[in-house]
């Protein structure tokens, strides 16, 4: 149910801004912050639900971590057209994916979800559904004026003065939250790395996909005569989305199942279209800048293929998982 309050806010977020760069309605805002409350919520009651009743299982780790991974894509949209980041939009996406990944790489050597004393499950959705109640009052546009003008207070720093608000939350995100983040999940699997004399090549091989998928992504929407991220942000971050949500599934089945650490060569299925759709794009520089196919076809392609990868692993786990354990899906 909480999975579903953000699918509906991706949604209002898609109808009154098709591409996160005009402000929706004030009461939109409203909504989102409202959604993500809820969500936040019902994440945490569901674990405390299943411990109480004792009704816990692999394939429980493996639902609530993997909805936690579509929502990343999912309220990265929403935030997206509270803050009217347009093409920027993926890049918030990016920040959430990856300390979402370095928590679930860092599980999968500690066996414990190991969270610093502020971190982005609590404080971080916190902060995000209070900036959309904040929005509501003020609207989308103070997010896109020059930081000087949103917060005169600090009008008198420099670099960041003419910067737009949101790129410069961005920035101030990257510095001081994803960037620490990643170096605690990355210290601590040195930690257990050491302790129990293993490799941390074969540690590091395992983030190998992901690094991969974020660069290939990048090279391809860069170079995109189409601005793909501009003029598509949410087939983009939603394809992008379901690829993360395939890694992700796959990286914490690797734990559940006591796989030995290394690559995962099965995750490279996330990455099998992606030289396709950067092949097509390069055919512009012979094609008088005009790619062999039509790339909103190439990146709806993209969409439904790591969909149904998603889904493939979602529903063939699941009737192995409870065909194994003698329980039932949902009921």
């Amino acid at each position: 149910m909480g999975f579903m309050f953000l699918l509906v806010s991706a949604v209002l977020g898609y109808i009154y801004s098709p591409h996160l760069d005009s402000p929706p309605p004030r009461w939109v805002h409203f909504v989102h912050g409202l959604l993500l409350f809820l969500y936040q919520t019902f994440d945490a009651v569901d674990g405390k639900q299943a411990r109480r009743t004792s009704s816990s299982s692999p394939l429980g780790e493996l639902f609530d971590h993997g909805c936690d991974a579509l929502a990343c894509a999912l309220e990265a949209l929403a935030f997206g057209s509270t803050a009217m980041c347009g093409r920027n939009t993926f890049w918030f996406w990016v920040i959430s994916a990856v300390p979402f990944y370095g928590a679930t790489w860092e599980h999968y050597f500690t066996n414990t979800l190991i969270l610093p004393a502020i971190n982005g499950l609590t404080e971080g959705l916190m902060l995000i559904y209070v900036v959309h109640f904040f929005t509501s009052i003020v609207g989308a546009e103070w997010w896109a004026q020059d930081f000087g003008k949103s917060v005169p207070l600090l009008s008198w720093v420099p670099l960041i003065n003419g910067v737009p608000t949101s790129s410069v939350v961005l920035l101030f995100m990257i510095f001081f939250a994803v960037i620490p983040t990643v170096s605690f999940n990355v210290q601590n699997v040195y930690k257990v790395v050491q302790s129990r004399k293993g490799s941390m090549l074969n540690a590091l091989a395992m983030v190998i996909n992901i690094f991969c998928h974020e660069i290939l992504c990048f090279f391809r929407d860069c170079m995109s005569p189409s601005d793909l991220m501009g003029n598509y942000p949410h087939m983009v971050v939603m394809g992008t989305g379901l690829a993360f949500g395939f890694l992700v599934g796959r990286m914490i089945l690797a734990h559940l199942c006591d796989e030995l650490q290394g690559l995962k060569t099965g995750m490279s299925m996330s990455l099998f279209y992606l030289p396709l759709a950067i092949a097509n794009t390069l055919t512009t520089r012979i094609n008088d800048g005009i790619p062999f196919v039509d790339e909103k076809w190439v990146l709806l392609g993209f969409c439904i293929y790591t969909a149904a990868l998603y889904l493939h692993l979602a529903t063939s786990v699941i009737h192995e998982i409870t065909t194994a354990l003698g329980i039932y899906c949902f009921r």
